[in-house]
């Protein structure tokens, strides 16, 4: 499951951050003009003409008849934060308050439904 930043360079998508104009790309093998930053982890520095596109890619399912964005997947279960604005329906459906207005929980994968990558 997807959610953060992707760019597209030489034709393969990487994992991406923004650095002003410029923006990182990463992989987890060694490759010409990657440089490791931690064990299983290399960087490249892209500036804006070397790179062919920059979105952010956000998964998105339904719940329990709720709209949710998912956050991570671990074993048969996934992070899931409800996106449908209404705390009431947040509560009933037993999430956690994570934060002011913002309510996650676990979902087992056999329980959520349309799970689709959605590309902004």
């Amino acid at each position: 499951m997807r959610d953060g930043y992707v760019a597209t360079w030489q034709g393969r998508e990487y994992d991406a951050v923004p650095d002003g104009d410029n923006v990182r790309i990463y992989r987890e093998e060694p490759a010409d003009g990657f440089e490791e930053v931690r064990p299983g982890r290399y960087v490249r520095v892209l500036s804006p003409n070397e790179y062919e596109e920059l979105v952010y890619v956000r998964t998105t399912c339904s719940w329990r008849g709720a709209p949710f964005i998912v956050l991570a997947e671990t074993d048969s279960w996934l992070r899931v934060e409800y996106a449908g604005g209404r705390a009431p329906i947040a509560r009933q459906l037993g999430l956690e308050e994570f934060d002011f207005g913002v309510y996650q929980g676990w979902a087992p994968v056999h329980e959520v439904s349309e799970l689709h990558e959605q590309r902004i």
